[in-house]
């Protein structure tokens, strides 16, 4: 049995390192989860500039993912249709409406200059091989922007998930030129749907944002849904107007879609309904608003790491820096070598070294004849003369001897010096070579990545505030039934059923709860009445109770905070017992006391508002010291 549950601990461990690294959780360094990564791959390696079909790429991208062409077809389309990465040609659905793309054999796709830009250096990208080991895929892409906080991503592992927001290219380039120069940055979402965003929660990336539609209510008999929060389409938010309709939320005459390429969402309003009655309620019972929780988690270093945005910029600011570095480094090299390379062939042609190996009779003697003619010339060879470069020499064809210009090599390598110059300057300046690498992006991108998200604040609509207060909400004394379902007794208030009540008992311990249709409080409950904030905060308990000395006290106290159907203690001290409570504030209190000898005053009056309002632990304060024998409250002579 042990052996049993070694083994499911082991394969399940397994399992999810898999699930979480290799399916669901994208990548730090260039933002991608594996299929999206592998669809990339392959786009490249067909790009020749032309569309290609859409199920030709899930093909070939099926030589280096292990699972089924749906999961690739998914990807792509939802990859494509971020017009970031990848140009689309046909019906790839539409991200308003939520409509699925048309078939893969209809719809083609190419890479775009800007991913194979940000993406494609094969000779910085690690490959390793393929599940099946017949080709190399590249671990991760050298990629130069934060793409992961770009495009957004969600995804589902065992035991953890990611939810990144989308953010606007532009300000995300931005604020990685702040972070390369030292100053201070800040980053919102940015939403391909447009609709309004409260960013005060969002805690850089690791908090939650509440997103809303845009309404125009220009018309007071309707309604027009013009952009949709992130996260709906114009299907869903409408289902969630009509089920919100049902039941009674909020009440419209007829919606109707009008969306093409623009969301157009027509709700028209009944008789005697205008369009500032509705639009609290759309945002509270519908998709109009909704709060979305985000959660930055990524891969970094082969582990599942939470990180800020701060973090994600500061992290690919270094990592541009390295690639720009490198691909610099890699350049001067080439160079390097190809101006070594013209070097020798200028010497080997011009000083007739060629003509040395007319008498040599062995491979050795040609090499060594070559070796010996440019000794005189070795200050201006930078580096040794190796065999590999005699032999490149010797391949010189005849042709290219008699038609050799001086003029043209001179020229040629006097660019790779200057070049070669550039880079040096480039590599000793790398911050400013880098923001301006940031600042070619953005000349070329500033047209087409305006922000498209408002940012508001307006924080989340409460259902309370904004449902109908449409249901009479009675107590019956006598019976002891309290509900919007009961008929007699006293009404309490017009209510929604989100509303909440105080329910005072004849032993004075209170609670809070829902309003029900119908429900059991008990017979002659002190005190019965809606619990919203407005109404506890303006309410002033007045309570009168007795000791076991007969001498009356006098409480005042707000019921303010509350846990949800908990009971709470007495409001009077245990080993007393209650007279009278009173709401009012005109109010005073009669005590008569019992009659004895030497007692002038039979009776006093209290003015109330006299005395401190306490908490609801307080005690209260004793009115006299005489016994009494009634107590009352009665209208203040103030």
């Amino acid at each position: 049995m042990a052996y049993v549950q070694k083994l499911f601990d082991k394969n399940f461990l397994e399992y999810a390192s898999y699930v979480v690294k290799d399916r669901a959780i994208p990548h730090l360094d260039d933002g991608l989860k594996p299929v999206q990564r592998r669809i990339i791959h392959s786009l490249i390696e067909k790009d020749d500039g032309k569309f290609h079909k859409v199920a030709n790429i899930i093909g070939h991208t099926m030589q280096y993912h292990p699972h089924g062409d749906s999961s690739i077809g998914g990807a792509l389309v939802t990859l494509a249709n971020k017009d970031l990465l990848i140009d689309k040609q046909g019906n790839f659905g539409n991200n308003f409406t939520g409509d699925p793309a048309s078939a893969a054999r209809y719809i083609e796709c190419r890479l775009t200059p800007f991913a194979r830009d940000i993406f494609y250096n094969p000779e910085l990208t690690v490959y390793e091989d393929s599940y099946d080991g017949r080709r190399q895929e590249p671990v991760t892409f050298p990629c130069k922007i934060p793409l992961a906080i770009i495009q957004g991503v969600e995804g589902i592992a065992v035991g953890m998930s990611t939810k990144i927001l989308p953010h606007n290219l532009l300000e995300v380039l931005e604020a990685e030129k702040k972070c390369l120069r030292g100053e201070e940055f800040i980053l919102y979402p940015d939403f391909p749907t447009g609709g309004i965003v409260d960013v005060s929660g969002y805690d850089d990336g690791l908090g939650k944002v509440i997103v809303r539609a845009k309404l125009d209510v220009s018309d007071p008999k309707k309604i027009t849904i013009t952009e949709i929060p992130f996260g709906s389409t114009t299907e869903t938010l409408m289902d969630s107007i009509e089920a919100a309709a049902k039941k009674n939320k909020i009440k419209i005459g007829a919606i109707n879609d009008f969306t093409t390429d623009e969301v157009e969402i027509e709700i028209k309003l009944p008789r005697g309904v205008h369009s500032s009655d509705v639009v609290d309620a759309l945002y509270a019972f519908t998709e109009c608003e909704m709060s979305i929780s985000v959660n930055l988690l990524l891969i970094n270093e082969s582990r599942p790491v939470i990180m800020t945005l701060t973090e994600v910029i500061e992290y690919h600011s270094k990592k541009l820096v390295s690639i720009l570095k490198a691909e610099l480094e890699n350049e001067k090299r080439n160079l390097m070598d190809r101006l070594h390379a013209r070097t020798l062939e200028q010497i080997f042609i011009e000083e007739r070294i060629y003509k040395t190996i007319e008498e040599q009779n062995s491979k050795v003697g040609v090499i060594t004849a070559v070796q010996e003619g440019f000794i005189p010339f070795m200050d201006k060879i930078k580096r040794e003369v190796t065999e590999d470069d005699i032999e490149r020499l010797l391949k010189i064809p005849i042709r290219r001897i008699s038609l050799y210009d001086i003029n043209k090599v001179k020229q040629e390598m006097k660019d790779i010096r200057d070049r070669i110059k550039e880079i040096n300057f480039h590599l000793n300046n790398i911050i400013d070579y880098a923001v301006g690498y940031i600042d070619g992006i953005l000349e070329k991108r500033s047209k087409d990545f305006d922000r498209q998200t408002e940012i508001k604040s307006f924080g989340r609509t409460d259902v309370r505030d904004a449902a109908v207060r449409n249901l009479k909400l009675r107590y019956d004394i006598e019976t002891g039934y309290l509900g919007t379902e009961v008929t007699t007794g006293v009404l309490v208030g017009d209510v929604s059923e989100y509303d909440r009540v105080l329910i005072i008992r004849k032993d004075t311990i209170y609670y809070v709860t829902n309003v029900q249709g119908k429900d059991f409080i008990g017979k002659h409950a002190l005190y019965v009445g809606l619990a919203d904030s407005e109404t506890m905060e303006n309410t002033i308990f007045n309570i009168l109770y007795k000791n076991n000395e007969n001498c009356v006290y006098l409480k005042r106290c707000r019921i303010e905070k509350f846990i949800l159907e908990k009971e709470y203690d007495h409001l009077i001290p245990e080993d007393c017992t209650f007279l009278k409570l009173s709401t009012k504030d005109d109010v005073a209190v009669s005590v008569d006391f019992k009659q004895k000898k030497l007692l002038r005053v039979a009776e006093d009056l209290y003015e109330v508002d006299s005395y401190l309002v306490k908490g609801v632990k307080a005690k209260g304060v004793r009115l006299s010291p005489k016994e009494f024998s009634s107590a009352k409250f009665v209208k203040s002579k103030r």
